[in-house]
């Protein structure tokens, strides 16, 4: 085990896990530097089953043992060990979920290669809140999407708080970003997708009635909160959905929303 003890908070070589509550500067050096923070041993055991490579490990002592069968199997690896004090210290905040690790990000999948063989596609249109994005990605896995696709202005959905919030679904499911939004909805057709976009229009169907047809491959497009859809998005769709709603509510968040929609659309 490449055991390093950590005994002041200025030590360099652990500057991947420094500033981790700055999300602007997070979300700008990750992905420049190739790597992303899993956070938790539950989500950092996800992340290496899904055959995701540590750069170095950070936890406090206590959680040496509980960890050692993931820790030797990378003896190259270092073990950044510290007190709970200097852990904070680096880290931002107190390190209560025991471990985390600095992983190697993993190479963009090219579209055309998360398409293949999906018949249940979403498609996040500029959701910017990780902690949506997360719960969007666990409902997908759970309910048995195959494949998500996000546009160009979406969030990362490896950043800490996405990969938490999904329980480490996001190493799950593939998925990829999109170069062009909503030109790339054309290519959904050419694959054979139905593109539905879920929001609250005029000439909406409910789910109920999108549940009653037979889809051999649908595409789930769910937009930002607030701002809506893009006026193109939903120009370009073949449908738009709404959910029924009582009790005078006429919305849900749309992490809410989206496990919704993919129970009542998962493939018979």
């Amino acid at each position: 085990m490449n055991l390093h003890y950590l005994s002041s908070a200025q030590d360099p070589c652990v500057a991947d896990y420094t500033q981790l509550t700055d999300t602007a500067l997070r979300r700008r050096r990750e992905p420049a530097e190739g790597m992303y923070i899993a956070e938790s041993s539950k989500v950092l055991r996800r992340a290496i089953a899904a055959g995701h490579t540590p750069r170095s490990f950070f936890l406090a002592e206590k959680w040496l043992a509980d960890l050692e069968d993931v820790i030797t199997q990378f003896p190259d690896v270092p073990v950044f060990v510290g007190a709970p004090e200097v852990l904070e210290a680096i880290t931002g905040f107190h390190l209560h979920r025991g471990a985390m690790a600095a992983m190697n990000r993993p190479a963009p999948l090219p579209v055309a290669a998360v398409l293949s063989g999906a018949r249940r596609v979403v498609v996040l249109e500029d959701i910017v809140d990780h902690t949506n994005v997360g719960a969007i990605f666990r409902s997908a896995a759970a309910m048995g999407m195959d494949a998500v696709l996000i546009s160009p202005r979406c969030a990362d959905p490896l950043y800490r708080r996405s990969i938490r919030v999904s329980m480490g679904t996001v190493f799950q499911i593939p998925w990829a970003r999109l170069d062009d939004w909503p030109g790339e909805l054309t290519l959904l057709g050419q694959e054979g997708f139905t593109t539905a976009a879920l929001e609250l229009t005029e000439d909406a169907i409910t789910l109920d009635e999108l549940e009653s047809r037979d889809f051999d491959k649908l595409a789930l497009v769910l937009g930002t909160e607030g701002a809506g859809m893009l006026p193109e998005t939903l120009a370009g769709v073949d449908l738009k959905i709404m959910i029924p709603m009582r009790a005078g509510v006429d919305s849900l968040n749309v992490a809410a929303a989206s496990a919704v929609a993919f129970w009542a659309c998962r493939p018979g």
